[in-house]
């Protein structure tokens, strides 16, 4: 037997890959930048692998070779790769059935959700680590009601504005954590900062990187989950292990989310959330979107699509004067660009 990686070009190895994952119960991750298998004498697929970004995904083994350590040589290939690209911190999303055989090859459970998954890294103390940067950012323990907002800023709008503002106003404090996944055409950097400049007015505000501990719905791994729906309420039930780890560190005590009337996934997503977080005594507090004067819904998926089409203008109204102006600068040219040759500006 060998291990190789597969090229998506590879027709009959994909379909390989694709069966082998049926007879395990799993389907196709949709977002897969590297996958490998392992193969016998006769060119057949016993076992295979992939990554995304920083996270190994999609295992499975043939069922009449379980037990002759091909997981182990899978695991170890793509770690070995993802060790050349660079990415030395990794994640694994998987079965709680599964997830001993990655703490036996040094992954450590970082959350779960009781029977249908365990979100694991190769760092003993990685999440600990983050939970301690937190609390030395500031902003942690102090008196009177603490609010946390997490968002993907895509970009930075008055809506996201209204939101933070609104939160602001009724607490002590509001942590506003900004999604780090480097995912589509505008880069985190670029998110992360035109939040800070947009916020930069508030000083009850305080910025945090999400780090690698939550993700954007866009990169979810859901290949071992049956629907739509059961992905999304999974990962909003990890969302909430992981916040309220969070939340416990900082102090915080409502979690403020956008109403969204027109998302049907964002109204589950919120739906979750409000019914988990107060057996952690954290309210979930949703709030109102913001319109325009003309009463448009202010929203990140319309800016996208506005300087997709190359009218900016159109959705000045919707973006404070720090989005703006970067977007009518020299700077932004390339990421409009990449806006530009995208072929869905409106899909997460």
């Amino acid at each position: 037997m060998y291990i190789t990686q597969i090229s998506p070009r590879d027709s009959r190895a994909m379909k390989q890959v694709e069966a082998l994952l049926a007879r395990t119960g799993l389907t196709l991750d949709g977002h897969l930048d590297y996958t490998c298998g392992v193969f016998d004498e006769d060119e057949n697929l016993v076992a295979t692998g992939s990554a995304f970004g920083v996270t190994l995904r999609c295992f499975a083994v043939d069922p009449d070779h379980q037990g002759e350590g091909l997981l182990n040589q899978v695991i170890t290939h793509l770690v070995e790769m993802q060790t050349r690209r660079g990415n030395l911190h990794l994640f694994v999303y998987t079965k709680p059935a599964s997830a001993k055989f990655f703490r036996d090859l040094g992954f450590y459970p970082i959350a779960e959700v009781p029977g249908l998954l365990t979100f694991l890294e190769n760092r003993r103390t990685g999440f600990s680590d983050y939970l301690k940067s937190l609390s030395a950012s500031g902003g942690a323990g102090e008196a009177g009601e603490t609010a946390a907002i997490v968002m993907n800023a895509n970009p930075f709008t008055l809506g996201h504005r209204w939101l933070i503002e609104t939160a602001a106003r009724e607490s002590r404090t509001v942590h506003l954590f900004v999604l780090s996944e480097d995912y589509g055409p505008i880069p985190a950097s670029v998110r992360l900062r035109l939040v800070r400049d947009g916020v930069a007015d508030l000083p009850n505000v305080v910025v945090h990187e999400t780090g690698p501990y939550l993700i954007s719905r866009a990169t979810f791994p859901g290949y071992f989950l049956k629907s739509e729906e059961k992905i999304l309420r999974t990962q909003a039930q990890l969302d909430t292990a992981l916040f309220v780890q969070i939340a416990k560190t900082l102090g915080i005590t409502v979690r403020c989310v956008g109403h969204e009337p027109h998302s049907l996934v964002t109204a589950l997503y919120n739906d979750v959330l409000s019914e988990a977080l107060p057996a952690h005594g954290i309210r979930c507090r949703i709030i109102r979107r913001l319109h325009t004067a003309d009463d448009r819904v202010i929203s990140a998926s319309t800016v996208r699509q506005a300087i997709h089409d190359g009218c900016l203008d159109s959705v000045a109204d919707m973006l404070p004067e720090t989005t703006l102006s970067f977007f009518r600068s020299p700077e932004a040219t390339p990421i409009i660009a990449a806006i530009r040759a995208e072929s869905d500006v409106v899909h997460y």
